[in-house]
């Protein structure tokens, strides 16, 4: 009865229940294409290492043009252009199997990108301006455990479907496309424009006091290719995964996300976000040295799950730069970090595809570099950010904390 008065009352209509409906939209779409992606580019588009890399380039294209997110919004609200770029998102997504071609491929990917890259800058924007500093780390956490529900949801109908049913891949991404859709359109239809605290600048925004974090973003960029695409290529190539195997191990990882991210949030408000990235890197390193040399499949199937649970101790980044950022900046340097982020991966999808050809163990020795710098990097943050303080060694811009 309580639920069904708040239902009538409307009280569910807030900004972070709007959040936590777009986070489980993303998912059906994302997860579907993601799980069979793989498969279906070598098994009905016959492509080899290079091929992959070029789609995976073309990929974040979009992300790279993130930039131009703040000039959308002279002529559209955060609000609208998130739920816009959610049902673009659905779209590519649902068209994919009807293009088993590599000039196929590349398109719908690229359909699909544009919808999930502006989506993810607007996200991101509206999340660090709608919830406070003090409760960012923990609902950021909890977006991600509805994200991995959905995920694991989606992911756990792959398997149904391609084990017992033996639904073409069409149909499937044609299902997952089609659902997104349908919430996007539903979130426009019940939830009111939320207005943020601050007004945002509708300009590019670089400032060289937040350089520390447009490095760990670029560095982030670059070790995300690592995971997203070659570790997954590997799984198949190397080790000849099926998409019934794929599928559960990314059942797998987003059990991982629904239990741990929340509490990661936590962790992250509780020790602050240079341990907590100091921790991610310092993982990082030795999974992908032990990628360079494995050959054992469940122990390469171990290193894909533990890679992926690093990817939560990522929000402490995004805490990070809410803690020191101007309240106007947010959303124009959300498109910008999202532009910096995909500058390494624009090129390395591509270049480390031809270094795949000769020697895959170097693909992710190069990978283990990048962590390393990113590891330096993050032990530059102070252990109280803030608008002022920036970097270990500034003194804060009003009043005094304790030496780090």
């Amino acid at each position: 009865m309580q639920i069904i008065n708040q239902l009538k009352s409307g009280k569910w209509k807030r900004p972070d229940i709007l959040l936590m409906l777009m986070a489980v939209a993303v998912p059906l779409s994302f997860a579907t294409w993601n799980s069979l992606l793989n498969n279906f580019a070598i098994e009905r588009a016959a492509f080899d290492g290079a091929e992959m890399g070029i789609l995976q380039s073309l990929r974040e294209v979009p992300g790279f043009l993130a930039f131009t997110f703040v000039f959308v919004l002279l002529i559209l609200k955060e609000q609208s252009f998130a739920l816009i770029s959610l049902a673009i998102l659905g779209i590519g997504t649902a068209l994919t199997g009807f293009f088993p071609t590599a000039i196929g491929l590349y398109c719908t990917t690229v359909l699909m990108s544009v919808g999930y890259h502006y989506y993810e800058t607007a996200q991101q924007s509206l999340a660090l301006q709608w919830l406070p500093k003090g409760e960012a780390p923990v609902v950021l956490g909890r977006l991600l455990a509805v994200g991995g529900f959905a995920s694991l949801l989606a992911y756990g109908l792959i398997f149904i479907i391609w084990e017992w049913i033996g639904l073409d891949y069409k149909w499937v991404y044609l299902a997952g496309g089609a659902v997104t859709v349908l919430i996007a359109l539903t979130a426009w239809a019940l939830f009111p424009t939320f207005e943020a605290p601050t007004a945002q600048r509708k300009t590019l925004v670089l400032r060289s006091r937040y350089w520390l974090y447009y490095a760990l973003t670029f560095m982030g960029g670059a070790r995300r290719q690592i995971f997203v695409v070659f570790a997954g290529f590997m799984m198949v190539e190397k080790f000849g995964y099926s998409v019934t195997a794929i599928t559960l191990l990314f059942l797998i990882n987003q059990a991982f996300n629904m239990v741990l991210a929340p509490k990661i949030g936590g962790l992250i408000a509780r020790f602050g976000e240079r341990r907590a990235l100091t921790f991610e890197y310092i993982g990082l390193i030795g999974v992908f040295v032990t990628y360079a040399f494995v050959e054992d499949a469940t122990l390469a199937a171990v290193l894909y799950v533990i890679d992926h649970a690093f990817f939560a101790l990522a929000i402490a980044m995004k805490t990070y730069f809410q803690k020191i950022a101007d309240p106007a900046d947010i959303a124009p340097t959300a498109g910008v970090a999202f532009s910096i982020n995909h500058i390494a991966a624009v090129v390395i999808p591509a270049l480390f595809g031809l270094i795949w050809l000769v020697n895959p163990s170097l693909v992710f020795l190069l990978g283990a570099g990048m962590a390393a710098i990113s590891l330096a990097l993050s032990r530059l943050i102070p252990t109280h950010p803030e608008e002022g303080r920036e970097l270990r060694w500034h003194k804060p811009l009003f009043g005094a904390h304790p030496a780090d």
